[in-house]
């Protein structure tokens, strides 16, 4: 069995940040540790409420304090633009981070 890669915390430009992961342990399609590609992939705890990613927060009341499953990449690459880009961490294949350019 292959060990689940940890992805470091995304940080975008406008101080935003989230944890962006998928692995077999993960809410993530497909439910592997060796994936080329992901489709959906699990985001954690958020530093704010964004509103994009509402849809999949496991609890509503604690948008910050909770993961939201099976996001879709395009959701999570518009959600990085949207913040400036990334300025540090990293992401499952398939999320594009989009870097800052700054």
């Amino acid at each position: 069995m292959h060990e689940e890669k940890r992805h470091k915390r995304v940080v975008c430009k406008s101080g935003f940040s989230m944890s962006v992961q998928a692995h077999v342990g993960a809410y993530c399609t497909p439910r592997s540790n060796m994936a080329e590609k992901y489709t959906h992939v699990e985001v954690g705890f958020p530093s704010a409420r964004e509103p994009m990613l509402m849809d999949y927060c496991d609890e509503p009341g604690d948008p910050t304090g909770t993961v939201y499953g099976y996001v879709p990449v395009h959701v999570v690459t518009t959600v990085i633009a949207k913040h400036g880009g990334a300025i540090e961490g990293s992401a499952p294949p398939g999320v594009a981070t989009l870097m800052s350019v700054e």
